[in-house]
């Protein structure tokens, strides 16, 4: 495309996605999970996610193109386990742009203001109402026009809001602790790990913390809209990633410390917040800083819907590539190099998924495991393009793949099954729908079931993995909606010993398909470069 987004540019981009509703909602809700310990799940959730976006920057340098989330698993393995990472990327994405309008809406009801008394009916019971839906339609309907018309457009307003996004949390972390921080709250009230161990994993997909970073991808979803990809890609993500993995961990720190004691009676459990940081403050009578926190928490998942909206379109005018969707949505606007149509279609499917999920905590969770299932694909990708294709240029060459690919792969399967029961099998459900469009298209074509055994084949990993996910899932402990039968931590054993099964198979069933092709040409492009 002819413009392009320089490192700062994409910087603030990647920030203005990942500094969104999760600041304003999951310090709260991983402090009643996990207490104090939650501080913990923050940083696990950073391991988690930045051990992912390693194996996804290899494969973003060496394949810049727009929506490239939705494509990598097709080079190595076929069209099937494409669509299903594509897929599975794009409901995650697609779930993102409504979840940032409904926080939006969520705080604007809760505004302490006599003049506002109009915002209180937007939310009923947690619930967003019917009169809450059209303000969420119109907050979803800015983000798609502000990206209709360019990624220039998009640039200068990520750029201008991503610094406003920073500095109010930052405020927010250094007034807490200089104003009413309690160190014994990190230990009092059932000590450092009310809810134990358990509870540490349970809060990175309940509270929303491994949403929080799923936004890293952007920069990878950008692909050549990105000035010199094969640097700013690896560089965009590091710098981004660590200064939101810092500021969520501080956030959380200052929370912790700052609530005061007569709040903490029933314990962590027992407190409930609508508006965590924001209540927080006019508990402590920091009135100026909760009126800067109410505005934030319209500003930041608005930048966040904003970034989204490109991501997005991007993810699903993608998978259009493998001609297993209408390719009208891959269509790119000429004079504006935008994929309106994938954005307008995005736009009334968001409106959808409010009127059926009306909460924000009712989202975060099904949008974390969709998420981490696309993830799966990343670590098998890149280790078996290394086998196929030694011979393709590789701008940033993960050092010491062999173990860090199949540990990152194990850590996502781990983080899907802390998603419990009956997540995990809802989200495989909507995942399995996903195939309907895909053997539709496939059986259409000439050669299309001999094709279809094919990428079966190419895919039977990742299906028998959600298979293993799901049986663990059921019969696992009950610190994750399990039966029981299988007691925590051997859950934990027995799940990343099956995991890693699947992520051996999957690297050993790699093939040569018409996909492999486009990525020789996208390759191609960087060895030139």
């Amino acid at each position: 495309m002819k413009r392009k987004m320089s490192l700062f540019s994409l910087v603030m981009l990647t920030l203005s996605a990942i500094i969104g509703s999760g600041w304003l909602f999951g310090a709260g809700m991983a402090a009643q999970i996990a207490g104090p310990a939650a501080v913990l799940s923050w940083i696990l959730g950073a391991v988690v996610i930045g051990l992912i976006a390693l194996n996804y920057i290899e494969l973003g340098t060496m394949f810049p193109t727009s929506g490239g989330m939705s494509q990598y698993a097709a080079f190595s393995h076929g069209p099937l386990l494409g669509f299903v990472a594509g897929w599975s990327n794009w409901l995650s994405l697609l779930t993102i742009i409504p979840i940032e309008a409904v926080a939006a809406v969520q705080y604007m009801a809760s505004w302490p203001w006599a003049w506002a008394n109009w915002t209180r009916g937007f939310i009923s019971h947690g619930n967003i109402t019917n009169q809450g839906l059209l303000v969420v339609f119109l907050f979803i309907l800015a983000f798609t026009l502000l990206n209709f018309w360019s990624v220039k457009l998009l640039t200068r307003f990520t750029s201008f809001i991503s610094i406003f996004k920073l500095l109010i949390p930052t405020l927010t972390i250094i007034v807490l602790i200089w104003t009413g921080f309690d160190v014994h709250n990190f230990s009092q009230t059932a000590g450092f790990m009310p809810g134990g161990s358990a509870s540490i994993f349970s809060a990175t997909t309940a509270a929303g913390i491994i949403f929080s970073y799923n936004a890293f991808q952007t920069t990878i979803n950008m692909g050549n809209e990105i000035d010199h990809p094969e640097r700013n890609i690896l560089w965009g993500i590091v710098i981004a990633f660590g200064i939101s993995t810092v500021i969520y961990t501080l956030l959380q720190v200052a929370f912790i410390g700052a609530v005061p004691a007569s709040q903490l009676v029933h314990g962590w459990q027992g407190i409930n917040f609508q508006s965590p940081f924001a209540d927080l403050a006019i508990l402590l009578n920091l009135g100026w800083l909760s009126t800067l926190l109410y505005l934030d928490a319209f500003v930041s998942p608005f930048g966040t819907g904003v970034s989204f909206v490109a991501t997005t379109s991007r993810a699903l005018a993608a998978m259009t590539g493998t001609k297993h969707m209408p390719t009208r949505l891959g269509e790119v606007n000429r004079k504006y190099q935008t994929p309106r149509r994938a954005m307008v279609v995005n736009m009334l499917l968001g409106v959808v998924l409010v009127a059926g999920f009306r909460n924000w905590s009712a989202l975060s969770n099904v949008i974390s495991t969709s998420t981490l299932i696309a993830y799966l694909t990343g670590p098998v990708t890149v280790a078996a393009l290394r086998h196929q294709a030694p011979q393709f240029a590789r701008p940033f060459r993960l050092h010491g793949l062999r173990g860090w690919a199949p540990l990152a792969y194990v850590l996502a399967s781990l983080a899907i099954y802390w998603a419990k029961w009956p997540t995990t099998i809802e989200v495989f459900g909507v995942i399995a729908l996903g195939l309907v469009f895909y053997v539709y298209y496939e059986v259409r074509r000439p050669a299309g079931w001999r094709a279809l055994r094919a990428s079966l084949r190419g895919s039977r990993w990742l299906l028998l993995e959600m298979v293993w996910l799901t049986l663990m899932s059921l019969a696992g402990s009950h610190d994750f909606g399990g039966a029981g039968w299988v007691a925590y931590p051997l859950d934990f054993v027995l799940v990343a010993a099956g995991s890693l099964a699947c992520y051996y198979l999957g690297v050993r069933d790699a093939y040569y398909s018409e996909s492999f092709g486009i990525a020789e040409e996208l390759n191609q492009r960087v060895s030139e470069d």
